[in-house]
């Protein structure tokens, strides 16, 4: 099995760190580390900035028998701002993720088009979402994987977009996501004869404006103040305040350092949202 899931950092400058953490000397973190590669408990592949490294995706701790490796593997699981995919069986685990995937079916089908933000927000707190004060995501747009997004203050997600959490969807204070917007958590490998899935977090921090159909794919993190003009499609990290568009989003501009504004998308005028 290579579902799989990316870490958000680096985990080979950091060997060091979980040595410290687990309380074993850095050669017996790295011998853990090789058992995981060699059992699909982890995987590297090539990256932009130089391997990558991922987990598997489907919560396989109780099956690694050797200590340390699993160890090792319950530790990077806490790096990832998701709760994997049970090991599916007669059990709570199982149990539990079926009636969160049922409560999400109810909420995309039916709730999302309540003209309430209290009801609408209560449905996605009640299924896991942590959501902040005075934020909102307005009717008609699709959640998966209520349960692994986050939203800070005063953010908006508005009409018609299909945001999609499973891999973890942290999204920061005062930042505004227009209409007909596309969150991908993740694609399939296309190097492999299996249809394995690939995922990774994403990341969107304060005062960042996504514009109308773009589409921010897994493993992007939109830094601060930065924005993503229309119709374009980002799987990258964009440096905080750079405007980014068009074919392969290119730079095409730089926003004020000092923002400080409210996007106001839960009040008065946006009551039937």
């Amino acid at each position: 099995m290579k579902h799989r899931i990316y870490l958000p950092l680096d985990f080979h400058p950091r060997l060091g760190d979980y040595a410290v953490r687990l309380g074993v000397t850095p050669a017996e973190l790295d011998a853990a580390y090789r058992w995981l590669l060699q059992h699909d408990g982890a995987f590297e592949e090539p990256g932009p900035d130089g391997v990558r490294v991922a987990i598997a995706s489907v919560d396989i701790e109780r099956r690694i028998e050797p200590e340390l490796p699993r160890r090792l593997y319950a530790a990077l699981k806490q790096e990832v701002p998701a709760q994997l995919i049970p090991l599916y069986g007669i059990n709570w685990p199982t149990f539990k993720d079926r009636w969160l995937r049922a409560w999400e079916q109810v909420y995309n089908i039916a709730i999302n088009k309540i003209p309430s933000h209290t009801v609408r927000l209560a449905w996605l707190r009640l299924g896991g979402a942590k959501i902040g004060k005075g934020s909102s995501i307005w009717r008609c747009t699709e959640v998966i994987g209520m349960n692994s997004l986050v939203m800070g203050e005063d953010s908006v997600i508005a009409w018609h977009c299909q945001i999609d959490a499973r891999a973890g969807l942290v999204i920061g204070d005062h930042v505004a996501i227009a209409s007909h917007v596309l969150i991908v958590a993740g694609s399939h490998d296309l190097t492999a004869p299996e249809f394995w899935s690939v995922s990774a977090p994403i990341y969107i921090e304060d005062y960042v404006w996504v514009a109308s159909r773009a589409l921010i794919a897994h493993g992007t993190r939109l830094g601060r103040g930065s924005v993503v003009t229309a119709n374009t499609v980002v799987a990258k990290t964009v440096a905080p305040y750079k405007i980014v568009g068009g074919s392969g989003a290119k730079p095409m501009g730089e926003r004020p350092h000092d923002l400080n504004y409210k996007v106001g998308g839960k009040g008065l005028f946006t009551l039937l949202h």
